[in-house]
């Protein structure tokens, strides 16, 4: 069957994408409640992703952040979102472009959607050669919480939401 013109896939990711958008846009205004907390994982070698050295190292190629008790300074645009976080004590400041976001979950409702765009776009980026894309060779580390183990912190791999939770991931209605 030939491919058509109108891009689907895109299109239904760019509105979840702002599903995620305004829902970190009323938590900027409004604060963050229970049962509700956030897990966000993104690209750290997505080009514009901006954050301290030393954590795009520890983390290629993606991290999971979570938002829930320590997180500050939380500002939302159309191209981005921004946050602060603790690091092993220390606050970090992240800012993530929208096309970076692989992940966002709540499992405190087990709410979960999963993006496959950024995935591509990475994808085609690296077989363009280094020049479209420039990687930071690193070692491959595991997203594990701060020596202090602090809320707000990458939470380790036991700490992921497990069970319930619903992720909607284009894959599954995509023919192959």
């Amino acid at each position: 069957m030939a491919e058509g013109y109108i891009p689907y896939a895109e299109l239904v990711e760019n509105a979840l994408i702002g599903v995620v958008k305004e829902v970190l846009d009323e938590t900027s205004r409004q604060g963050l409640e229970a049962p509700h907390h956030f897990y966000i994982t993104f690209r750290t070698d997505h080009p514009g992703v901006e954050m301290p050295v030393d954590l795009r190292q520890r983390y290629q190629p993606e991290m999971t952040i979570v938002l829930q008790h320590q997180f500050w300074d939380l500002e939302v645009t159309e191209e981005r979102f921004g946050v602060t976080l603790a690091f092993g004590g220390r606050p970090q400041r992240l800012s993530i472009p929208w096309a970076a976001v692989k992940v966002f979950a709540d499992p405190g409702v087990e709410f979960g959607l999963q993006f496959t765009l950024a995935d591509r776009e990475a994808d085609a980026a690296r077989q363009q050669g280094p020049a479209a894309t420039p990687l930071t060779l690193a070692p491959v580390a595991k997203n594990e919480p701060a020596a202090d183990g602090k809320p707000g912190d990458v939470p380790p791999d036991d700490d992921t939401p497990k069970g319930g939770a619903d992720i909607v991931t284009l894959d599954r209605f995509r023919k192959r």
